[in-house]
């Protein structure tokens, strides 16, 4: 990192990720300046919190200016930016030193990197990895989103102590990614569905996420998601040592004497990585048949690092969830508390209270859309909630709705829904923040929403 001291640096887009590189060359004594293509009355927020950085960066924003890049000695670009974007191209031709933010962190990464692919899941399965490694006595930085960037692990003051680094990788990250070799690589799936703002087609998208693979050799190791990617040659024929996973059974598939992996089998998660192992799952705390498909990665991949089987079902028994995704807060009185903030449509409030054995509790609503309709979401919300605490703007819409619900109830504050859904519980409930709708009628977004949420179900 020394080889950086005291130079020009640009970094091209500004966020969360933004203002984590530039806390990181602060700390070298870097000249910093930020560009960004949105024009500075977009980014009020940020400028405002850029002019109270000591040193204050010198800032660009509108346009990205030529002699702003051939003037730093080292570019570095956040997710979000075109790596072909023209500027980068010509400071490229001009001998500096561009990077993305990625790769700038993988180039200084000296440890073994555990790289977690896929469309969904990632998160969850990065964090799983990182809770049973952490549980088997191992230091590990987990990271790789905008909300903590990879280039953090450089920051540690204790990375030379860091067994492994977990990183989430999306094909956004993969673009223009060099000399990347994972130790291990999790496939979750491969989903059709793209970001067409930075791939021109499903095709090159696919590419991308699958040149992580090309990497790979006999000493490292390869876990799919057996159920979605069984049938694709790519990972079929991958060049390292191949683990699979599936909720389905292998013998009931007989495809035990063929593959080496993880599956579930008469109630129980299996294992035959380096020996066999059997895991139960009645006490499992996270819901939902995504979490389980997500747990059979973890394990299959904590399982080839050799974790013990204590740490993999201890993280079974322990592991929260992701916050603000159906995360566990706690029991009190023989009522089970989640908070699943994120859910801000209608489709992922539905896909939450289907998780649940119990009967749940729903508190819901938020910032009104017009454009949502409610009325075919009403009957699946009747089937799965017990009792339903509407609140924010929509409240009255969405009640209208459901109005053949017996147990609906309005409530004027947010404060006042946690409180009225514990006064309607029973032993064995569960009480379920599940918004189904934006936040921005009290919060300013949902994390804000999913942290107030907890400050009042810890404070009962």
């Amino acid at each position: 990192m020394e080889r950086f001291k005291n130079k020009k640096v640009l970094i091209v887009g500004i966020g969360r990720t933004g203002f984590t590189l530039i806390n990181f060359f602060n700390r070298l004594e870097c000249l910093i300046r930020v560009t960004d293509i949105k024009p500075i009355f977009d980014l009020n927020k940020a400028v405002k919190k850029l002019k109270k950085i000591s040193p204050a960066p010198e800032m660009t924003f509108g346009e990205h200016r030529d002699e702003d890049f051939l003037d730093a000695d080292v570019i570095v670009y956040t997710s979000s930016v075109d790596p072909m974007l023209p500027q980068l191209e010509l400071a490229r031709q001009n001998g500096k030193e561009v990077y993305s933010e990625f790769g700038l962190a993988n180039k200084l990464c000296r440890k073994p990197i555990i790289a977690v692919c896929g469309s969904q899941g990632r998160t969850t399965v990065a964090h799983m990895i990182g809770f049973t490694m952490k549980l088997d006595g191992k230091n590990v930085f987990v990271g790789g989103t905008s909300e903590s960037p990879f280039i953090e692990y450089c920051m540690l003051p204790n990375k030379e102590e860091i067994d492994y680094v977990i990183v989430e990788v999306s094909a956004i990250q993969m673009r223009s990614l060099q000399n990347f070799h994972p130790k291990l690589v999790v496939f979750t799936n491969i989903s059709e569905k793209y970001p067409e703002t930075h791939f021109r087609s499903v095709g090159e998208y696919i590419e991308t996420k699958l040149s992580i693979i090309k990497s790979l050799s006999p000493d490292d190791t390869l876990v799919v998601n057996f159920d979605t990617l069984a049938n694709n040659t790519f990972f079929r024929n991958a060049n390292c040592q191949t683990y699979w996973y599936s909720r389905r059974s292998f013998l009931k598939m007989g495809v035990m004497n063929e593959i080496q992996g993880t599956h579930f089998h008469e109630r129980r998660i299996h294992s035959n990585i380096n020996y066999h192992s059997e895991f139960k799952v009645n006490k499992m705390r996270i819901v939902g048949q995504d979490n389980r498909e997500n747990l059979l990665a973890a394990i299959t991949a904590c399982k080839a690092l050799d974790a013990s089987d204590k740490a993999i079902q201890n993280c079974i028994e322990k592991f929260p969830g992701i916050p603000h995704r159906i995360e566990f807060l706690m029991e009190k009185n023989g009522v089970s508390f989640y908070n699943d903030s994120k859910a801000e449509k209608m489709e992922d409030m539905l896909k939450s209270i289907a998780s649940y054995k119990n009967p749940v509790i729903l508190i819901a609503g938020g910032k009104d859309n017009e454009e949502i309709e409610f009325e075919p979401y009403a009957d699946e919300i009747i089937k799965h909630a017990r009792v339903l605490v509407l609140v924010g703007e929509c409240k009255e819409r969405l009640n209208r709705a459901l109005g053949e619900h017996p147990q609906t109830y309005i409530v004027g504050s947010f404060e006042e829904s946690v409180l009225f859904a514990y006064q309607k519980s029973r032993t064995g409930d569960t009480i379920l923040l599940s918004p189904g709708n934006g936040s921005s009628d009290f919060f300013r977004d949902f994390e804000e929403r999913g942290n107030y949420f907890k400050k009042l179900v810890y404070q009962l």
